[in-house]
């Protein structure tokens, strides 16, 4: 990160995401669905009762493979009577965001069980497996030529602990799963779909990967 985007991704009052993690926090106390029901009749305060769940997740909840926002979206079906809202949806981006926003500081504690081992496993394969016309894995970018440039830009080592971000290219929020579809596209290989098996399988690996990695959500990237 160049110096500007860490001082505007650091002070609340210059992060642009700052806008959604706000938005969360009017959603988490509104009651919706059929059976009018907000997440802090549940929850209570967001500030305890979430306080380091983005650390863990994704994570199997009775059988499946979870991520925030499919945990999220459980919820909202199970709990509230809510329909479920697709990726990169404003209020799901923000209730995430705003969720993840209350372990910041707090590191990366995913760990290998043998409830997650399968997935995690496959996580790993579709990080080293190439893909595309382009043929290249998610390794060779951002562990083999980590730190090198690509297009005048520094590739990074493709950790996960800022999303949702705020990308300035993007000029809004994104989820984690936007831009591993981005980089999909980038070496033309079909594209995982949102919410998908696959997807959550990748995402974590990746946060097995960055284990002990402080949560920096909501993150400002280029």
């Amino acid at each position: 990160m160049s110096p500007e985007n860490r001082v505007m991704q650091d002070d609340p009052s210059l992060n642009p995401a700052m806008f959604w993690v706000s938005e969360g926090e009017s959603l988490w106390n509104v009651k919706s669905g059929e059976k009018r029901v907000a997440c802090s009749s549940c929850h209570g305060d967001a500030k305890k009762s979430m306080r380091g769940v983005a650390t863990q997740f994704p994570n199997v909840i009775q059988g499946k493979l979870q991520t925030l926002e499919g945990q999220i979206n459980q919820c909202r079906v199970a709990r509230q009577g809510a329909p479920v809202l697709p990726y990169e949806n404003k209020e799901l981006l923000s209730l995430t965001v705003f969720v993840a926003n209350q372990s910041k500081g707090m590191t990366i504690s995913i760990k290998e069980t043998a409830t997650n081992k399968a997935d995690l496993e496959k996580g790993r394969r579709w990080f080293n497996e190439r893909m595309g016309q382009l043929n290249l894995s998610c390794a060779q970018c951002h562990e083999d030529r980590a730190g090198l440039k690509l297009g005048g830009s520094s590739i990074p080592q493709g950790h996960p602990n800022a999303y949702p971000i705020y990308r300035l290219e993007w000029q809004t929020l994104g989820s984690l799963q936007r831009r591993l579809r981005n980089c999909m596209s980038g070496v033309r290989a079909q594209q995982f779909e949102y919410g998908s098996p696959e997807m959550a399988q990748l995402e974590l690996f990746l946060m097995w990967r960055a284990n002990g990695l402080p949560i920096e959500t909501p993150g400002v990237r280029p």
